[in-house]
């Protein structure tokens, strides 16, 4: 009888660690500061990214978000998108290999855009939409270092970026692909026409909530895959213990 109820905590404990520690994977895999679309193609023009800001924090509040954009692969004509409440700042670094396009040869880019003046409260996130000219063609991807200050002063450094082939690091950056042209999944490499813009809009947005619920599905079907260990781990627990009272 003892090896029975010294059985029982440690199936409760084994079944518990397994539930919490997939749990909590889970809910870190949607913490993170990310950008969408996730690529462009090389060179592509006249899009959109998107910033999307999660709050991790349980008791404070996201109140200033600053994402820093390469200059060694410059990305041009970048403009801010008006936010209800915040006041973003544009910063504008002189570029050491100026870049040469159609317009003329450019000799600086944006290098940071910060963000201020509102905030992402607990269990919320924000889309900070910003549009470019051009994207670079001499790289394979973009990785945007970001800091997320929190109301009580705590700041995360959404500044690592994962090694080819290696584990994604604790707080990576954002990063975004750059494919070769004609193979992207949200850009475009000629300029696009109002109609076609609207177009591009509307995929974008299918292609963004296609992507969530994909996410969403997952999490639940992972959800669900926990439950039914845990639910066998019970059974098991449970027919251990009858044969040991019937014995």
């Amino acid at each position: 009888m003892s090896q029975t109820r010294t059985t029982l905590p440690r199936a409760g404990i084994v079944t518990a660690l397994a539930v919490a520690g997939v749990l909590t994977a889970a809910g870190a895999a949607f913490a993170h500061v990310t950008v969408h679309p996730g690529s462009y193609a090389k060179g592509a023009t006249d899009g959109v990214l998107t910033f999307r800001v999660p709050n991790e924090e349980d008791s404070a509040s996201s109140t200033k978000v600053q994402v820093f954009l390469p200059t060694d692969h410059p990305v041009l004509g970048v403009l801010v998108t008006p936010q209800d409440g915040w006041t973003a700042k544009v910063t504008i670094k002189e570029l050491k290999t100026p870049v040469k396009t159609d317009d003329g040869t450019i000799t600086e880019a944006v290098s940071e855009i910060t963000w201020t003046g509102s905030k992402i409260g607990p269990g919320q996130y924000h889309d900070f939409n910003v549009a470019f000219g051009q994207l670079p063609d001499d790289t394979d991807q973009l990785a945007f270092k970001t800091l997320q200050t929190y109301s009580d002063g705590t700041v995360t450094r959404w500044i690592e970026e994962t090694d080819e082939g290696g584990e994604e690091p604790e707080n990576p950056a954002p990063v975004l692909e750059l494919t070769a042209k004609g193979a992207e999944e949200g850009g475009s490499t000629s300029v696009a026409s109002p109609t076609n813009a609207k177009s591009s809009e509307s995929s974008k947005s299918a292609a963004s909530a296609s992507d969530s619920t994909a996410r969403g599905l997952g999490v639940a079907g992972l959800i669900v895959g926990v439950l039914g260990l845990a639910a066998a781990a019970f059974a098991v627990v449970r027919s251990r213990s009858t044969g040991s009272r019937s014995e």
